[in-house]
Order: structure tokens, then C-alpha cells, then sequence
């Protein structure tokens, strides 16, 4: 039988340590959420992978790395309401459900949306809500938010879900650009954006994120 915990403490020892993220309460939380559960079953052994997991339909469960590293530059506190954009199985909003005061998890997939909701009740996640829906719209009705992570690639942020974000928020997206990316944190102020580069990372792009064409005659 395949000891997870384990696999879960050598994932912290060889990727999220050595990546600088050393914050008690992510180390935490990462070695407390069994990731293996969020995954297709075809995915369970490599779960604890250092690559992102594919979860079907282009969708992809973020290397540990990568995820650990957005928690680490977003400092979620205790006070803090959260918004995670693309929410796939529910992974990622397990983890944060332990950082924050609640999670507001948006999938568009009907599907993983109902895992999701079932998975996050079976790991006692009761501080996370499952809106089914497009990512790129977000949840209005749970909003505003302290704090957006988005789960995937973005070439454009749609100004729907920067409008979701409170005064003085941050968001944390992946720029990509081709097969190279960026991951930038924005702070809101005076309901203007300003972006600062934080590490690279890629991923696919998510649905609604995708770059808008110019119109040309």
C-alpha cells in the first residue's frame, strides 16, 4: 500500500523547501491536505509529482512548487476571505481553507465542481464554498475579496473579477507568454492595478483568460 504521508513529506523536503517556503502555516497545511484525493485516479501515484497533473478537458492541478510559491507571495492571513479561480477538484482550496477565514472555490466544470464540494466536506474543509461557474466571471455575490488566486495561465485578466477584488487586495496570476510565464502579484489602490514579478512558472491557459483580439477590417 502506497504511503502518501510519506510521499507528502518529501514533497515538502525536495520541492517547497528548497523553493524558499519556509512559512509555518503553508508547510503545514501542505503536509495536512492529502493532495492524492484531488486527483483523477490514474493520477493518484503521481500525485506528489514535481509537474503539474493533468485533470482533463486542458485543466491541470498546479506543480507543488508553483502553488506553494503563490501562497508564499500572497501571505494569506487568518481574517482573510479568499477567492480561488479554477478550483479543479479542490486541492488548492483545501490548503488555503487552513490559511484563511473562508474560500470561495469557482470551477466551471459541472462535474469537478460537485467532486470538489464532495472532497472538500470528506477533508473537513467546512470553510469553503463551491460556486459552479465561468472562471472568468468569478463570485459577485461572495465578494469583495482580500485575496484572488488563479488557478492556471492568464495572457489577460478579465476586469470582471479584478472588480471583485477589495481595495488594498492582491491577486496572484500566471502571465504567460508561448511556452514561458511569470507569476505576478497586483495590488489594488485606488481602484487602479499595479503588477510586481514575482518568479517564473507557466501553465495552460484558462478558459476566459485568454487574450482578446483586436478588431481589424
Amino acid at each position: 500500500m502506497t504511503d502518501f504521508a510519506a510521499r507528502r513529506r518529501m514533497m515538502v523536503d525536495t520541492q517547497i523547501r528548497p523553493s524558499d517556503v519556509t512559512k509555518y502555516p503553508i508547510i503545514d497545511a501542505v503536509l495536512a491536505v492529502p493532495r492524492e484525493l484531488f486527483v483523477p485516479d490514474a493520477q493518484r501515484d503521481v500525485a506528489y509529482a514535481g509537474e503539474d497533473l493533468e485533470l482533463g478537458g486542458g485543466r491541470v492541478l498546479l506543480e507543488p512548487r508553483t502553488l506553494a510559491k503563490m501562497l508564499d507571495t500572497l501571505d494569506i492571513g487568518a481574517d482573510e476571505l479568499v477567492l480561488d479561480v479554477g478550483c479543479g477538484f479542490g486541492y488548492s482550496a483545501a490548503v488555503m481553507a487552513r490559511l484563511a477565514q473562508a474560500v470561495v472555490a469557482v470551477e466551471q466544470d459541472e462535474a469537478m465542481a460537485k467532486e470538489a464540494t464532495d472532497l472538500l466536506s470528506e477533508v473537513g474543509a467546512d470553510n469553503v464554498i463551491v460556486h459552479q461557474g465561468p472562471l472568468a466571471e468569478g463570485a459577485t455575490e461572495h465578494g469583495p475579496y482580500d485575496v484572488i488566486l488563479v488557478e492556471g495561465g492568464v495572457e489577460d485578466v478579465p476586469a470582471a473579477l479584478l472588480a471583485q477584488l477589495k481595495e488594498g487586495g492582491r491577486i496572484a496570476c500566471l502571465f504567460v507568454d508561448g511556452a514561458v510565464g511569470e507569476l505576478r502579484i497586483g495590488y489594488k489602490s485606488d481602484g487602479e492595478m499595479s503588477w510586481r514579478f514575482e518568479f517564473n512558472a507557466a501553465a495552460p491557459v484558462l478558459p476566459g483568460f485568454e487574450a482578446q483580439q483586436a478588431f481589424a477590417l
